[in-house]
């Protein structure tokens, strides 16, 4: 069976400017995969790429066994993705958000209001579902979002800073969410600034300047640096990435 994520030496460049430089990875069906990285280390970069919205330069990719440079429709058909910036419609309640991204990925009206009334419950959408999504709360809008990627069950979501601008108490209660998606299955690609969050993936990368430093369940990493916290690990480690030492 093949991963739900595998590159080889994948490479995107703008000009001169590399951002993702020969990245290799596997990432299992199921997995919660944190990939972390300050500003500019190719993050979004490698997730367009992922997604098929941006064909690489050089290497490889697959993605629920689709080739990211030649099949990009039947990869968008099997992944959810939840971009940093907010996606949805904002003069439009949270329903009609729903019921048009449902209807973009080929849901009929009765799997669309099955689907709906599900993510409602299991999402606790009911106060806002009906309010106009441009005037919720930050925190809401997120879950609408995450609800808006995963209403045709993707085998794949792919979250970029999914939880940027939130508070602390709700980014807790989003990840709780993302733990219920990947007990259910889904595989989950994450980017975030967040260290605290990244300790709840399985594994994490982290990038530096278009390329993999470390890989590693957290825990693992962070034993193998001798610190006593991802933060603290993934700071070691930036900072030898930009000084050449380690």
């Amino acid at each position: 069976m093949p991963k739900a994520v595998e590159t080889r030496d994948l490479t995107r460049a703008f000009g001169d400017f590399i951002a993702v430089d020969h990245v290799s990875l596997e990432v299992d069906h199921g997995e919660i995969f944190g990939f972390l990285g300050p500003n500019g280390a190719g993050k979004t970069t490698m997730i367009r790429m992922l997604c098929g919205l941006l064909k690489p330069t050089s290497g490889s990719g697959m993605v629920n066994g689709f080739d990211i440079a030649n099949q990009a429709e039947e990869i968008k058909r099997t992944i959810g993705y939840m971009s940093q910036r907010f996606s949805l419609y904002g003069d439009l309640t949270g329903e009609q958000n729903l019921k048009f991204y449902g209807t973009v990925y080929g849901l009929n009206s009765r799997q669309l209001r099955a689907r709906i009334d599900e993510l409602t419950d299991q999402l606790d959408l009911g106060v806002f579902i009906d309010r106009i999504t441009g005037s919720l709360p930050v925190g809401w809008r997120q879950r609408l979002a995450l609800a808006a990627a995963i209403i045709h069950r993707p085998a794949i979501v792919f979250l970029d800073e999914p939880t940027a601008g939130v508070d602390p108490g709700y980014r807790r209660t989003f990840w709780e969410l993302l733990y219920r998606l990947a007990d259910q299955g889904t595989t989950l690609f994450v980017t975030t600034h967040y260290m605290d969050e990244a300790e709840f993936c399985r594994r994490v990368c982290i990038m530096h300047q278009g390329k993999p430093i470390a890989t590693g369940p957290p825990h693992e990493l962070v034993d193998a640096h001798g610190e006593k916290n991802l933060e603290a690990t993934f700071i070691k480690l930036i900072t030898q990435g930009a000084t050449g030492t380690g």
